[in-house]
């Protein structure tokens, strides 16, 4: 065949229908996409994206990431804010599937989990994003990351599960518990965008990266937790949990000793200190609840505990004492 020829027979090509996995790629972002918007300043800076997951009132509600819009604060994206967010009123800026741009107001962010809850008052009504349920996946699961990589709106990025159960560090050194790992092309810019599952439902936010590797990026999962902490973002701007007042250091088991979260300094006069706790006890339970360590102890001091007595077991050399503490609640910073 001659390249005329051939280059004639090219250009009289009908469309093909789409192969069953880009058909699924592509019901997703048509699905997804107009959902989808990217968070800046307003000054122009882009930081990253979210996802609406509700609107009312004239306002529509999306989550991003908590490191987004810090990020964009401390670079100049706005002062002031709700109670608990300590972010930007009208500070930052988002930028819709159709092209339109309006500020935002920071309704409350969340450093441990990395996630925060902004409001907008769009022009004409958004599309909403459904939510699904990260409990739900498995591993080789088909999923869709979109967002605003390095600034260029709306890529889609398709990739699958590559593990479930990991745990990541959030800010302040808590846990980020059962996010899900992916081979989903994820850069700068993605963070606080969904992912999303075949059917369009988002399954988890954005959030990290490793750097210098390639192929693996992390997601927030959608759970009763993130659920949670959505919830008390928007009604409180802020989620509340309990506060010892101790630094710790997870210690593990080995050679008969017992595991547990090591104490390396309690604060004067704050609930530990009152309770008797010192320099060098290990914490292996509260109630009846065993810690083995510095994250199981985290995850036990949330909301519940504030201004509630609660028995913590303690080893203090050869010893175990339970000791009373009533735990405040956290500051906010």
């Amino acid at each position: 065949m001659e390249i005329f020829e051939n280059l004639s027979a090219s250009s009289r090509q009908e469309p093909e229908e789409l192969d069953s996995y880009s058909q699924a790629v592509r019901d997703v972002t048509e699905r997804l996409s107009p959902a989808v918007v990217s968070v800046g300043s307003a000054n122009g800076r882009g930081g990253g994206s979210g996802v609406i997951l509700g609107t009312g009132g004239g306002a529509a509600t999306a989550v991003t990431n908590s490191h987004v819009v810090r990020g964009l604060t401390a670079a100049g994206g706005g002062q002031g804010g709700r109670q608990g967010g300590g972010t930007g009123r009208g500070g930052l800026r988002v930028a819709l599937a159709d092209g339109a741009q309006t500020s935002v107001e920071v309704l409350g962010d969340d450093p441990p989990s990395d996630l925060a809850v902004i409001r907008f008052e769009p022009e004409t009504e958004p599309t909403v994003a459904p939510l699904g349920e990260a409990g739900n996946l498995v591993v080789g699961q088909l999923v869709v990351a979109i967002g605003s990589p390095l600034g260029f709106q709306r890529t889609v990025t398709a990739g699958v599960v590559s593990a479930l159960g990991r745990s990541i560090r959030g800010a302040g050194g808590r846990l980020i518990e059962n996010v899900v790992q992916t081979d989903t092309a994820i850069n700068p810019g993605n963070s606080g965008g969904p992912l999303a599952d075949t059917h369009g439902r988002v399954v988890g936010i954005n959030t990290a990266i490793i750097g210098g590797a390639q192929g693996i990026g992390f997601a927030v999962p959608v759970s009763a937790t993130f659920r949670r902490v959505v919830f008390a973002l928007v009604t409180e701007g802020r989620v509340r949990r309990a506060f010892l007042g101790v630094m710790v250091q997870s210690r593990q088991a080995r050679g008969g000793a017992l595991g547990g979260a090591q104490v390396e300094n309690v604060a004067p006069n704050s609930p530990a200190d009152r309770a008797g706790l010192r320099r060098g006890d290990l914490i292996v339970g509260v109630g009846d609840n065993p810690v083995r360590s510095t994250d199981d102890l985290l995850n036990l001091l949330d909301e519940s505990a504030i201004r509630r007595d609660i028995e913590l077991r303690v080893q203090r050399g050869k010893n175990e004492l339970v000791l009373n503490v009533r735990p405040e609640e956290q500051p906010t910073e």
